[in-house]
């Protein structure tokens, strides 16, 4: 029983590893047009459900932490699993979307098919920052109610719903999510983020009392009204808020101990 949230982070890890299949292959490709009927990406599919597949991941990434702690089965070796998992899942899994969304960006001008590699080197800049926001958090002792920099995850989600966002929306932004200065501009913000040390407050809910939570319950309530309203689109924005709310209020940093987080 007390290794059933390790078999969570291993399905964790096998998510990471299925999305990065579906991201490299091409398949069949999907042509997102404007509402006048103009071509603006030809996408392909698969590289979506690669996407969705990091959003499993993430939802099974929440739950080992979820058990472990219902369980009382915390240890370091699930602590290890679990960043080991996350940098599958949440580094190189969204580094090869942003590889895909680079290639796809360059092929659309002239000569785009003779594009360096240099050009699209910068999307495993990504992944480097995740390994060492990762191995930060595995050798602090105060990360608990605040982190430093901000969590894999919620970069990971970032890039993994632009291609949705491209697939999906209904505002016709799909050529903004595919210019390169964005992606060029979006890796190196994310990856900055993850290596700072500004405070991000930490999702874990110390009991589930509306007093010592409000600003989770808050973040919790603008993400469904932005998934609502916005669809793909809300993950951004509502990392942006998160972003915004977690530098302009004060949790205490205590000691942890070894964890599965």
């Amino acid at each position: 029983m007390k290794q059933i949230p390790n078999l969570f982070t291993l399905l964790n890890l096998v998510f990471g590893c299925i999305a990065i299949v579906m991201i490299l292959q091409t398949g069949e490709t999907i042509v997102v047009m404007d509402d006048g009927g103009a071509t603006q990406v030809m996408l392909p599919e698969r590289i979506t459900w690669g996407a969705l597949f990091i959003f499993a991941a993430a939802v099974v990434d929440f739950l080992d932490g979820f058990l472990a702690r219902l369980m009382k089965a915390q240890s370091a070796m699930g602590e290890q699993l679990d960043s080991l998992s996350d940098m599958v899942s949440f580094g190189v899994a969204p580094s090869m979307i942003l590889y895909q969304l680079l290639r796809i960006s360059f092929a659309q001008e002239e000569n785009g098919l003779d594009v360096s590699i240099a050009a699209l080197l910068p999307a495993f800049l990504f992944a480097g920052a995740v390994a060492w926001r990762l191995a930060k958090f595995n050798i602090s002792t105060t990360q608990k109610y605040n982190f430093e920099g901000v969590p894999s995850p919620a970069a990971g989600l970032v890039v993994a719903s632009l291609p949705l966002i491209i697939l999906y929306n209904k505002f016709n932004i799909q050529a903004l999510f595919i210019n390169k200065w964005l992606l060029y501009a979006t890796i190196l913000l994310l990856a900055y983020l993850m290596v700072s040390k500004a405070p991000f407050m930490a999702l874990k809910f110390k009991d589930y009392s509306f007093k010592n939570n409000q600003l989770k319950y808050l973040l919790v309530i603008i993400g469904i009204v932005a998934a609502v309203t916005l669809q793909w689109l809300a993950v951004p924005v509502v990392f942006i808020v998160y972003a915004i709310v977690s530098q302009v209020t004060k949790e205490p940093k205590t000691l942890s101990t070894p964890s599965h987080s």
